[in-house]
């Protein structure tokens, strides 16, 4: 299933920018579930006017780790036997790709507004489209554990991370492990049968009971099967895609772009006295907005069923109550990149500082500086929940998908519907998550 991309600014999903919540707007600090992150770099050394120089900065740092990646890509092998290293390759040149693209997003009125709008879908494509192979492989192993644990069988071979196997296709690193799973179930479920047909049970309804049991796992292991063939030929063919774009002359110029970009900033005329504080802030402001229109007193109480609405719905459209926690997804990533530029102001001018009084032998390399601040973890940990959030909805509709395939067995359908549901209490789950970590996020800013 292709990643849906959302624009940050819709205004359809509740991501307007709302009232000023600034220095000096006279608004006192939100108070509840929509409260937003107050910490960051706008205290302290950061409470200075950050000029626009410090973009330029990152924006060169981010090309410069585009193109690294780009070479450890090609050095690797990008072929139907990739290694590891390309897969990562691949992961580092999507981080790249969306942290230059979201600062462009964020900081547009600092920079050419004719090359940042020409730009921005260019790196959005490139990272979409290195997304789709990981996105198959981490859904089908999500998916696969899933029936595992719903069937009861014995325990899986020791795997990976989700998405290990992402790099080989269907016969990389991990696709042996993946095909056992529906094996195992299928073998446990055998059994279980085996077991029920000899009449060594001690009563009627324990044979009964064995056997509805040996069915269900016999439905799991045609769903594991089933999900198996569908996600493995998506992820063959996103495989695909990606090497036919990574050598198109469409990715060619977006390359050219970004090695042009690691040694000039394309900055718009008469910037050198903009603060990029304001447009952080306002950042930060869209992302508290979003949070705020969410159902977050809901989210508060688990096992509320609200993720399940509308589960029986015979549209294909993605869950209409998904995207509004998607597009916050995506702009608490857009705020996270925002406090990496502030803070990559702030470093470079600590150091500057620390070694003016050292030694003229051993320089401070632009390369020893750190780019990424230290994480908040309150905000970590939404990110991590609306992630989850995100994989279980993608999942969901890949066995909703799945269902709908003509002319499959019953204890298939069944076991497929049980997996659908159970992907959708863990999208509840996860809103549950992200609710208690923005409380938790809020309480620690106050």
């Amino acid at each position: 299933m292709a990643q849906r991309h959302l624009d940050p600014t819709d205004p359809r999903t509740g991501s307007g920018r709302g009232p000023s919540l600034g220095p000096g707007s006279g608004a006192g600090p939100r108070t509840g579930p929509t409260a937003g992150p107050t910490a960051g770099p706008a205290t302290g050394p950061a409470a200075a006017p950050v000029p626009a120089e410090a973009l330029a900065g990152y924006l060169r740092a981010q090309a410069t780790e585009f193109l690294r990646a780009l070479r450890l890509h090609r050095e690797s092998g990008a072929g139907a036997a990739s290694s590891e290293g390309s897969a990562e390759a691949a992961l580092a040149l999507r981080r790249s790709a969306r942290r230059i693209s979201g600062s462009l997003h964020t900081f547009q009125t600092v920079l050419d507004p004719e090359w940042s709008e020409a730009m921005r879908p260019e790196l959005a494509w490139v990272s979409g489209t290195l997304a789709l192979e990981h996105a198959c492989s981490a859904r089908l192993e999500r998916l696969l554990q899933a029936l595992h644990r719903l069937s009861g069988t014995a325990a899986l071979p020791a795997q990976g991370p989700a998405g290990a196997g992402r790099a080989g296709g269907p016969g990389g690193p991990g696709g042996s492990a993946r095909s056992s799973v529906p094996a195992a179930v299928a073998a446990r479920g055998a059994s279980v049968s085996a077991t029920a047909g000899t009449g060594t049970g001690t009563g009627t309804g324990t044979r009964t009971t064995t056997t509805e049991r040996g069915s269900l796992t016999v439905g799991a292991a045609k769903a594991g099967a089933l999900l198996d063939r569908q996600l493995t030929l998506a992820r063959t063919r996103a495989h695909s895609t990606a090497l036919q774009a990574l050598g198109s002359s469409r990715f060619h110029a977006v390359a050219d772009k970004v090695a042009v970009l690691a040694s000039e900033v394309p900055l718009a005329p008469a910037v050198s006295a903009v603060d990029l504080r304001p447009l952080a802030e306002a950042a930060r402001e869209r992302l508290v907005d979003a949070v705020a229109a969410l159902p977050l007193l809901t989210a508060g109480s688990p096992y509320n069923a609200e993720a399940l609405v509308h589960g029986l719905s015979p549209d294909l459209a993605p869950h209409p109550q998904d995207a509004p926690w998607h597009q916050v997804r995506l702009l608490l990533r857009l705020h996270r990149y925002a406090h990496e530029v502030l803070h990559h102001a702030v470093v470079p001018a600590a150091l500057a500082g620390s070694t003016s009084q050292a030694s003229q032998a051993t320089p401070v390399s632009g390369a020893t500086v750190p780019a990424v601040p230290p994480p908040d973890l309150p905000l970590l940990a939404a990110g991590e929940a609306l992630d989850r959030h995100r994989d279980a909805s993608e999942a969901s509709a890949a066995a909703a998908n799945a269902a709908r395939t003509p002319r499959i067995a019953p204890a298939t359908a069944y076991a497929l519907g049980v997996l659908h549901a159970d992907q959708r209490h863990e999208v509840e789950a996860a809103r549950y998550a992200f609710q208690r970590s923005w409380q938790k996020d809020v309480l620690g800013s106050l």
